[in-house]
This record gives C-alpha cells, sequence and structure tokens, in this order.
C-alpha cells in the first residue's frame, strides 16, 4: 500500500458503494472485491525522547474474478475511479488465463452477522500527534527520574474492511485500535511489555511504563543458574507469544493428514484421523474465539465474508473441534466456521503476584522471544527469554537470573498449567498469565 489523496477513512456507505460499483463493473462469471482503507499514526522513541513521529493513510481496493474454477487478482492504491475500473479489467484478463484450481470453491452467499459491530472510537481516530506525544511524554519521564532508558512506540489505527460480490455478499466493518510497546533498560537491566485495545484512553500507559521501570531495575545483575526443567509463571505477555503456536496447530487439515499435534495414526503410522475431543490440556485451559469480548470488540466477518461468530475451542482443556476451511469442510462432510482468531483465554481474579506467592521455587518469564517451530508436527518450538527473568523462592522473587533458550513441546505445556491469572489483551488476542509444573530450559544466552 501507498500514500494515496484519498480519504483517511471511507465512510461505510461510501465503501459499500464503491466496491459495488466495482461488482457491476465485471464481466466475469463471479467477482470479489474487497477494500481496505484507514489512517494509521505511530510515535517513536527511544532514549527518552520522540525519534519519529509518522502518519499515512491508506488505500489498497482487491479484485477476484473467476471463469469456472480459473481465478485471477489485481489491486489498486490509487483512488481514482478509472484506475479502478482498469484493475477489474486486468483481473477478468489474467482469470482468463490463470490455471485450474483443483481446490476452487464457489463464493459465499449472503451472510448474516449475528454480533455487534467492531468498536470505533472517535478519540483514536482524531488522536493528535501532540496528544500522542504527551502520552509518550509521561511514560518516558518516568524512566528518566529511575535513571533508565525508555524506547518503543505508541500506534493508533482506524480503518474500514468492505466486501462485495456477485453473489450478493456485502459487509462492512469500521474499527479503532491502539498499541503501545515499551521498554526500559538501566544498566545490564532491562524490561518490556506492550498493550493493545480498541480505544487509545484504554491504554495504561503510565502504570505499564512504571511497572516496566520497576521490573529493569530489579533485573540487573542477573545470576547463572544451570539450564535444566523447572517450574514456571509466564507473564502475560510472554504466554501471548506461545498459546498462539498452539491454536495454529488446530487445523482440521494439518491433523487428517497426519502434519500436527491433533494427528491420529494407525499401526503402520498412516493418518486414521484427529484428536478433537480428547482430553489433552489442563482443566484451567478454556480457549474460546470471542470477537466481542469486551477488550476486542473486533471484527464480525472473516476477509471471506464468513462470520466470525464466539466458538469454544478448548473447553477443560478438551479441543472442542478443529479449523476447517471452506474446501476440507467440503471434503469431511463438516461446516467451515472460519478461522481460530481472535483468541481469548478465560483467567482468573489472581495477579501474576499472587501466583508468585504461591510458588515455592521457579522461573518467572517477562517476555518468550523469537519463538520457532522446532517440529511442527509435535508443536516443539524453541525460543529465548528476555528483559527479566527472575528466581521464585518461598512464594517471593528473590534474585535476577540470566535468559535461557528453550526448547518445548507447548502441548504439553498446556497440560501442565495449574494456575492462571488475570486475563489482558496483547495485540489482537487476551490471554492470562499462567504458572506451569514443568518447563524445559536448554541453555544460558547473553541476552538482555
Amino acid at each position: 500500500m501507498i500514500v494515496t489523496t484519498s480519504p483517511a477513512i471511507l465512510s461505510e456507505d461510501r465503501a459499500l458503494s464503491l466496491v459495488e460499483k466495482a461488482v457491476k463493473q465485471s464481466e466475469a462469471e463471479e467477482v470479489f472485491v474487497s477494500l481496505y482503507t484507514g489512517e494509521e499514526s505511530l510515535s517513536r522513541f527511544s532514549e527518552n525522547q520522540i525519534s519519529q513521529n509518522i502518519s499515512k493513510t491508506v488505500f489498497s481496493l482487491n479484485v477476484t474474478s473467476y471463469f469456472g474454477n480459473k481465478s485471477a487478482s489485481a489491486s489498486v492504491t490509487e483512488f481514482d475511479e478509472d484506475t479502478i475500473a482498469q484493475t477489474v479489467k486486468r483481473s477478468q484478463e489474467l482469470a482468463r488465463i490463470a490455471p485450474a484450481d483443483p481446490e476452487w470453491m464457489p463464493l459465499l452467499p449472503p451472510q448474516t452477522y449475528d454480533l455487534p459491530a467492531p468498536a470505533f472510537d472517535e478519540a483514536t481516530a482524531s488522536v493528535s500527534p501532540l496528544a500522542r506525544a504527551e502520552l509518550v511524554r509521561q511514560a518516558c519521564a518516568i524512566a528518566s527520574q529511575a535513571g533508565a532508558d525508555a524506547s518503543g512506540t505508541l500506534s493508533t489505527e482506524a480503518s474500514l474492511y468492505a466486501i462485495a460480490s456477485s453473489t450478493g455478499l456485502r459487509a462492512c466493518n469500521h474499527s479503532t485500535e491502539a498499541n503501545f510497546g515499551y521498554t526500559a533498560r538501566i544498566g545490564d537491566g532491562s524490561s518490556w511489555t506492550e498493550s493493545t485495545a480498541w480505544g487509545i484512553n484504554e491504554l495504561p500507559v503510565s502504570a505499564l511504563a512504571a511497572q516496566v521501570v520497576d521490573r529493569a531495575i530489579a533485573s540487573r545483575n542477573p545470576r547463572p543458574i544451570a539450564p535444566g526443567v523447572y517450574p514456571v509463571i509466564f507473564d502475560g505477555a510472554a504466554f501471548a507469544d506461545l498459546l498462539p503456536w498452539i491454536v495454529w496447530g488446530m487445523d482440521a487439515r494439518a491433523a487428517d493428514e497426519g502434519r500436527s499435534f491433533m494427528s491420529i495414526a494407525d499401526a503402520a503410522g498412516k493418518p486414521a484421523g484427529n484428536r478433537a475431543g480428547e482430553q489433552l490440556f489442563s482443566p484451567m485451559v478454556q480457549v474460546q474465539r470471542d470477537p466481542n469480548h469486551p477488550l476486542l470488540r473486533s471484527n464480525n466477518f472473516f476477509g471471506d465474508g464468513l462470520s466470525n461468530s464466539y466458538l469454544e475451542i478448548i473447553k477443560n482443556g478438551v479441543p472442542q473441534s478443529l479449523s476447517y476451511s471452506r474446501y476440507w469442510a467440503a471434503q469431511k462432510g463438516k461446516e467451515a466456521k472460519g478461522a481460530y482468531y481472535p483468541i481469548a483465554m478465560t483467567g482468573s481474579n489472581q495477579s501474576i503476584s499472587d501466583l508468585i506467592a504461591q510458588t515455592e521455587r521457579g522461573i518467572f518469564v517477562s517476555r518468550a522471544w523469537y519463538v520457532n517451530y522446532v517440529n511442527p508436527k509435535t508443536s516443539e518450538v524453541t525460543g529465548m527469554t528476555r528483559d527479566g527473568t527472575f528466581w521464585i523462592e518461598n512464594g517471593k522473587i528473590v534474585y535476577p537470573i540470566k535468559n535461557f533458550r528453550f526448547n518445548q513441546v507447548l502441548p504439553d505445556m498446556l497440560r501442565d498449567v495449574d494456575a492462571v491469572s488475570e486475563a489482558k489483551r496483547y495485540g489482537g488476542n487476551v490471554v492470562p498469565g499462567v504458572r506451569v509444573k514443568a518447563f524445559n530450559f536448554t541453555s544460558v544466552t547473553d541476552s538482555l
């Protein structure tokens, strides 16, 4: 996408009129048109002062034309009706010569969306650079007064996504989002967190900054301890970088084809179904797809038009179902319900401090960083702790420790969850902090 001269964000009526006009211009057998437009703003800071202030208007319209099971897409980033008409034509020309798609699915008919529209916060949509700068100033002042250096970003986005097709499908979402990411460093101590909300006034900027600065100070002069398997308490920000890897592994096709931890194999090692309905995780693990969660209030439909409705993903530690694409659902006689996103895991009324107070010995992890698959089939991942890792003894954090690299089979981690804290929003998901009985650290690292 590029900067354009289009309005910062179109009205829903204008957006739907635009995509409907593109549909009517098409001469393809079927056509699907999507539009994203909005205003994205960001204030970046480092060494306790703003280093960058940017704002951009984005406009992107995509046209996919179909002739039987052949299709092609073309997109445009210019808010110009003649250019849009040319894009519709180009999409048709490419679709006529495209190879056939063996997994082609017909476009959806009109859909019903039962959930409320996403949150649109006028204060977030219209926040000025000066107002963002004041919030950044407050966060940096907290670090400066403690002798620490703060860096991070404060961003806002007001956006609209609209779709229309030749089958009569029409939908539009209008939403806002604000995000605050904050790192504090002092000597060899470091800490970090982030927070996301549908409204900028929902971000507890000063409280988060004070928490991160205190943790950075406490993380100085870390001691080495031997790698091994330990009880671990993950802060919510750390757990938010681990839980999605489990949910991504709950794809029905991957499970049925033997490529997932949800797969079942027969005596000969060939795929023989999936493990939906089995008790795989701790009964404390409750995960839903819940776009209407009070902390989320996000989009009520997916990019293809499927409804993004409430869905139980894991209940009392038991996967309730797997995620079926429309093609795989048709092959298996199942209902396609869309992707498992956004994730909302149920927490408790306990704080992270409560979990620490209930722990005889273990490790507190502030951040899971650079997480990647080791083995997608088993959902084993590797990564590193960072920005404040601490030793817990007799219900207290007693000293900071050097960071670890870990190799962990994540389904085993969820099996070993024995306590959860209050759930908060990180990025597009809501997760609690968790305590697990055993987590595998393989080596010590020199990262802060």
